[in-house]
């Protein structure tokens, strides 16, 4: 049986959470010397999510355990909302390895997909601990684990909640992924595991991304009818043909209610660099939390200009704004480290 045969779905982001998921930052291949940096930026996120939904991190070692408790104190961080878990990790993006949460309203039951990962196409091995989180927590929760069987990564996927499903093709038709698997049979699979009914698809992803073009990093919905999307306006940069093209085809897609998309465009930050290497920086990668939208800024004078594009999307949400100019480096943000738990 699947989720959509035994009546679960996965929900929008902005449905109530009863928690976020995090892989605490660990790897030094990933973050280099820019490690402890980043955790200003890092525990700032955790306290704004703290105040409205249990956070729940995942910690690889007893030492990174007992480091994330001193840090905690030391950002006066309450504890009440934080819970620990000992699940060993390889890397940081939970989007992309952790569990997919998805509920039955009817029966108030709350289950696991359990995507397959091979860290975007086996590009930075070893992944198998990533792999093993959405087991750990189903055993650890006691909830029901679907096995789809194929690899999927939760950045590269959104949902309006009424049955429409936005991805797009240089991601999931990527044969580093599911080689043996065409359009339509991904499409199928998506339908079955998320219960949606509808599949649209943009073609590719913003520069410096190298999970291949991620959605989430493009474009997202804001609720069943409206699309963030970002816009590069310098005919010079490399983004600018790209999510044009994206923007095309969003304007062609008519939803399951016969709506035409309504469509924010969302500019992108000023290019970011770092020896030479282009950062997918983008403000799509925000994260959607209760009563809270995170938003990632990159010291630039867009900043404001995209804090309140995303506010008049959110109008009864608070919109932060997070540096994120050195976990970008990681190419990543704030979307790419979270996954939701729903509350049902």
């Amino acid at each position: 049986m699947t989720p959509k045969e035994d009546g679960f779905s996965f929900p929008p982001e902005w449905a109530p959470h009863k928690s976020t998921w995090l892989s605490f930052p660990s790897n030094i291949e990933t973050w280099e010397e820019r490690l402890e940096k980043i955790y200003p930026s890092y525990f700032t996120f955790i306290k704004e999510l703290s105040q409205n939904e249990d956070v729940c991190i995942n910690v690889a070692t007893e030492k990174i355990r007992l480091l994330v408790q001193t840090k905690l104190s030391e950002y006066k961080i309450s504890n009440e909302k934080i819970h620990l878990y000992d699940f060993r990790t390889n890397d940081s993006w939970c989007r992309d390895h952790g569990p997919s949460f998805v509920v039955n309203t009817k029966s108030k039951e709350k289950a696991i997909v359990n995507w397959g990962y091979n860290a975007w196409g086996g590009k930075y091995p070893p992944f198998e601990d990533d792999n093993n989180i959405p087991k750990c927590v189903a055993e650890t929760l006691k909830l029901k684990l679907y096995e789809p069987n194929i690899i999927l990564e939760g950045g590269s996927i959104e949902v309006n909640g009424n049955g429409s499903l936005l991805t797009s093709k240089s991601c999931l038709l990527n044969k580093n992924r599911n080689p043996h698997l065409n359009q339509q049979e991904i499409e199928e699979l998506l339908s079955s595991f998320y219960n949606v009914d509808q599949i649209l698809w943009v073609e590719d992803g913003i520069v410096g991304d190298d999970t291949d073009g991620h959605i989430d990093d493009t474009s997202r919905f804001v609720n069943e009818n409206t699309i963030l999307t970002a816009m590069e306006y310098d005919r010079l940069d490399d983004n600018h043909n790209i999510l044009k093209q994206n923007l095309l085809l969003l304007k062609k897609m008519t939803l399951l209610n016969g709506e035409r998309l309504n469509i924010v465009e969302l500019p992108m930050p000023n290019p970011v660099y770092d020896n030479g290497l282009r950062l997918p920086a983008s403000y799509a990668n925000f994260y959607i939390c209760n009563k809270k939208v995170i938003v990632p800024t990159y010291r630039c004078k867009k900043d404001d200009l995209a804090l309140d594009l995303i506010q008049s999307c959110f109008k009864e949400r608070e919109i932060v704004g997070i540096d994120s100019t050195d976990i970008i480096w990681g190419l990543g943000s704030f979307h790419c480290l979270s996954q939701q738990e729903p509350s049902i």
